[in-house]
């Protein structure tokens, strides 16, 4: 059996979720709560030296990293495929996909959150607007990209990695209140992606954790 160590509203461990549904990969899950800190129990630390989420575990081996996750998911299971066939055309999905997992969220994650308001004094306030921030930078490249290469999804007419990233930080923007109304195209794209069975059913709300 593979083992997803998840949280519900973890956008990383929704990226891995979607890619695992489209390949139509069944997996149990086994939730931390990372609001009480679960993912630093010895029990998963001995699992993720890093604890964070998410973890896979297939066959005894162990995979950290959600896009690492991501690209053995796509040699071991090609398909149906996530990156495109030509060099070229995958590096720019890798690029789309790394903007978000690279460059946005790492700086928009709960550690980093907490840190802002434990060690800077942040209020609520300068909170949101540091996650308006690092989405902004990142959405206006992205908006770019999606309207020059885009097609029914983000990369194309067919879910790439790059659907899987922006899907979850789209949620994720919402869920903090940015206003997206300076992303139509990309919006769109994550929106379309979003109604497909596998995004539907990776969806933090429809997790068996969720509050």
């Amino acid at each position: 059996m593979t083992t997803l160590h998840s949280y519900w509203r973890s956008t990383a461990a929704y990226r891995v979720r979607i890619a695992l549904n489209l390949k139509g990969l069944d997996y149990q899950q086994i939730p931390h709560d990372l609001r009480v800190g679960e993912q630093a129990a010895p029990a998963y630390a001995s699992v993720n030296p890093q604890q964070l989420i998410p973890a896979l575990e297939v066959d005894g081996v162990v995979l950290t990293q959600s896009l690492a996750i991501l690209e053995w998911l796509e040699e071991t299971h090609p398909e149906p495929r996530l990156l495109p066939a030509r060099a070229a055309d995958r590096a720019a999905v890798r690029a789309m996909a790394q903007t978000i997992a690279c460059d946005i969220h790492p700086l928009n994650n709960l550690r980093v959150l907490a840190r802002l308001r434990a060690e800077f004094g942040a209020d609520e306030n300068a909170v949101s607007r540091w996650i308006a921030g690092w989405i902004a930078d990142g959405f206006e490249a992205l908006e770019t990209l999606i309207a020059k290469r885009g097609g029914a999804f983000a990369y194309g007419d067919t879910p790439t990695l790059a659907d899987c990233c922006l899907v979850p930080q789209v949620y994720s923007a919402r869920r903090f209140n940015v206003d997206l109304a300076h992303y139509p195209r990309l919006v769109d794209a994550a929106d379309r992606a979003g109604e497909l069975d596998a995004f539907v059913a990776a969806h933090p709300t429809n997790q068996p954790d969720a509050d």
